[in-house]
């Protein structure tokens, strides 16, 4: 299935659920068929894929009024980012694409080395916005605003100390996400002012379901910028794939229902190029993956 956040004109969101040309609100729906389910993403994750599967069979065997009764066109609606405000950090994957580490070495001073170990960092839950809305370039602050278009993983429940080989029992979902990052922002090696200012994490424009993604280490990654291609790779080319970063994440940290990976970008960003490229206000940033769909953003100036 493909989980949204909604929202119609000035309305409080909800979720939905894609459902052809719809998108069928899922508590609606649920009362119409005895069903109890919430109306925001968060609280559906939590529920696992006990609710996954009880929305999809409701779904399949509905009539056509419990559909049409509890839905809208999907162009009569506005898609907000799957999960608008993240409960937690999200954490973020660096340099897990080979051609990724080698530009970075040529251009950001990091080591040329593959590495031993998974590099992560955090992004705040602030830095979350959707499909259509603006990253803002502050000019002040930043020369180099730049792209890394990245798969998230959304973890479903709660995970500690778990194996490899079981991971991927653990993800409910992915999504689409831009690690957007300020490199001239970087403080003595450390990202977090980099990477977390307000607007540095378009994404969406749905959660699909684990169930539907039949090898998320196989996944076409695209970004585009003004049209232009810039990143075109595939999943399959991780350093750490999924299974990977869950076990070592989990080794000592508590991942949650609703947590997010952004597990890091092919090569391609613009800090690497030569001359080196960067985003300005007015420039429209396209980030895609296969099975998942894609994202707009414009830049602008504040």
């Amino acid at each position: 299935m493909k989980l949204v956040t909604y929202r119609v004109a000035d309305e409080a969101s909800r979720l939905g659920v894609i459902w052809d040309e719809l998108i069928v609100d899922v508590e609606d729906f649920g009362f119409e068929v005895g069903l109890d389910f919430p109306s925001n993403m968060l609280d559906f994750i939590d529920l696992g894929s006990i609710a996954v599967s009880a929305l999809s069979e409701a779904l399949n065997q509905a009539e056509t009024r419990d559909l049409l009764g509890t839905s809208i066109p999907a162009t009569n609606a506005e898609l907000l980012a799957p999960i608008p405000r993240p409960r937690k950090n999200i954490f973020g994957i660096g340099l897990n694409y080979t051609e990724h580490v080698a530009e970075a070495a040529r251009s950001l001073d990091t080591s040329s080395e593959l590495p031993q170990e998974p590099v992560i960092f955090t992004k705040l839950p602030t830095a979350v916005i959707g499909d259509g809305d603006s990253i803002c370039h502050n000019k002040n602050i930043t020369q180099q605003l730049d792209w890394e278009a990245e798969l998230a993983v959304i973890i479903g429940k709660k995970c500690h100390r778990v194996n490899k080989d079981e991971a991927l029992n653990y993800v409910f979902g992915y999504t689409v996400i831009n690690d957007i990052s300020a490199r001239d922002c970087r403080r003595a090696g450390q990202w977090v002012v980099s990477k977390s200012q307000y607007s540095f994490a378009p994404m969406g424009p749905c959660i699909v379901t684990a169930d539907e993604i039949k090898d998320p280490h196989n996944l076409n990654i695209q970004c585009h910028v003004n049209g232009i291609e810039k990143q075109n790779s595939s999943t399959k080319y991780m350093l750490f794939n999924i299974n990977d970063l869950i076990e070592d994440i989990s080794q000592g940290l508590l991942l949650e229902p609703g947590d997010i990976i952004a597990t890091g970008t092919p090569a391609g960003v613009g800090a690497g190029r030569d001359p080196q490229e960067f985003m300005w206000p007015g420039d429209v940033l396209e980030t895609s993956i296969e099975g998942i769909g894609k994202i707009r953003n414009s830049v602008i100036a504040v």
